[in-house]
């Protein structure tokens, strides 16, 4: 029996679980090991903040589900790897593995800027989320210039967006949006760049966005220090501030900086050929945020980084179980899709709103690229949210 170690549970560790055990039936032992049992539905924390959305509405028990269809759940925290004895260490005890997959996704980088941690507010975690809100709430009693958007080097550009219009649809709806001046910061070249280097008409809608809901935004431009009343930009500008929400960049987590044997790049990614396999160890494979991604566009004046995000990754965790599989078949031909190379398929949220981005391929050259505005109602993003729980509750991890 072939025993493979999934570190990671979310998006890409799940997938990649579900589907070696489905393909490989009684011939293969998987084990997940993660430090949470639920599963969280990332891209909904974007509406926590505003009471839309509670966090037992987009979260559930994953090992349960695991459990049903044969999977070992661990819950603990994996500590390293030794790649040559093939030997996951963590705080509940080592385990072996003949191939191991790395699904960790990232660790957030708020040393990126002083005060980023102390004074910006985070909305990628539950409890990001949840102190958000509190603090939206104290907001209104008291309303000021607001700052949102991302520092050097952050990838998750898109997130940011849908808060920020998220936010001024707040304000409107408080009755507080003529006593806010509202900025949106990037280090992108230009407005929708999203670390794919745009789309055809991106920039254009984005910019009308701007001006149709007063928001004041700069480009290129990264955070040189937060503090509690103003924001300090890499341009030398000081911009005023009561409430500050920013994504910092994403780096690797311990568990691979911890292990040397990985080779990672320095920021903390496991470096794979286009069949999601470590470029040195046979048996390793890495899917979602883990992966390192060359970008094939030039940053600019301030760097910044490509997006990872949910559905790159349940498709990389499809593409590392089909190769398991063959190759514990003796198989020599692997499946190959460079990340660039993966579909775009995302419904950017606009408070109520949506853009929906859909090409042929995640990076350029593409054949086709579009961006359609609803600007009714975001019932594209509600449906993709509820297909995509109903489909993980279900274990139903072939489904696109």
């Amino acid at each position: 029996m072939t025993t493979t170690v999934v570190v990671g549970g979310n998006f890409a560790g799940m997938t990649a679980a579900l589907e070696v055990k489905r393909k490989g039936k009684d011939q293969h032992k998987v084990i997940v090991i993660d430090k949470s049992p639920l599963f969280l539905f990332i891209p909904s924390l974007i509406w926590v903040p505003f009471g839309r959305r509670d966090i037992k509405d987009i979260s559930f028990r994953k090992d349960e589900i695991l459990k049903s269809k044969g999977v070992d759940f661990m819950v603990a925290e994996a500590i390293k790897v030794d790649t040559k004895k093939q030997i996951v260490a963590t705080d509940k005890g080592d385990v072996y593995y003949d191939h191991l997959v790395i699904a960790t996704g990232p660790k957030v980088n708020f040393d990126v800027a002083p005060g980023v941690k102390a004074y910006a507010h985070y909305i990628g975690t539950p409890n990001g989320a949840m102190e958000t809100r509190k603090a939206l709430e104290a907001f209104k009693n008291n309303p000021g210039p607001i700052v949102i958007g991302a520092t050097q080097n952050a990838g998750c550009m898109g997130a940011a967006y849908e808060f920020l219009f998220n936010v001024e649809k707040w304000l409107r709806e408080q009755h507080i949006r003529k006593k806010v001046d509202l900025y949106w910061i990037t280090p992108e070249t230009f407005l929708g760049h999203f670390g794919i280097d745009g789309m055809t008409g991106g920039e254009t809608m984005l910019k009308s966005f701007m001006k149709m809901f007063n928001i004041h935004y700069r480009t290129e431009v990264g955070v040189e220090e937060v503090f509690k009343d103003k924001v300090l930009l890499t341009s030398g500008e000081t911009l005023p501030s009561k409430f500050t929400m920013l994504m910092p960049p994403f780096v690797g987590v311990d568990f691979v900086k911890n292990s040397p044997g990985l080779k990672a790049t320095a920021a903390g990614y496991i470096p794979v050929t286009d069949d999601y396999r470590h470029i040195d160890l046979p048996n390793v494979w890495a899917a979602g945020i883990a992966v390192d991604v060359k970008l094939p566009f030039k940053p600019g004046k301030v760097p910044f980084s490509g997006p990872k995000t949910g559905y790159p990754s349940d498709e990389t965790g499809k593409i590392v179980a089909e190769n398991i599989i063959r190759v514990t078949q003796g198989k020599q031909d692997l499946k190959k899709k460079a990340w660039g190379k993966i579909p775009g398929i995302c419904v950017m949220d606009a408070g109520k709103k949506e853009v929906i981005i859909l090409s042929d391929k995640l990076f350029k050259p593409r054949n086709f690229a579009i961006m359609i505005p609803n600007v009714f109602y975001d019932f594209s993003k509600v449906l993709f949210e509820k297909y995509f729980l109903w489909k993980t509750r279900k274990g139903y991890s072939f489904l696109p």
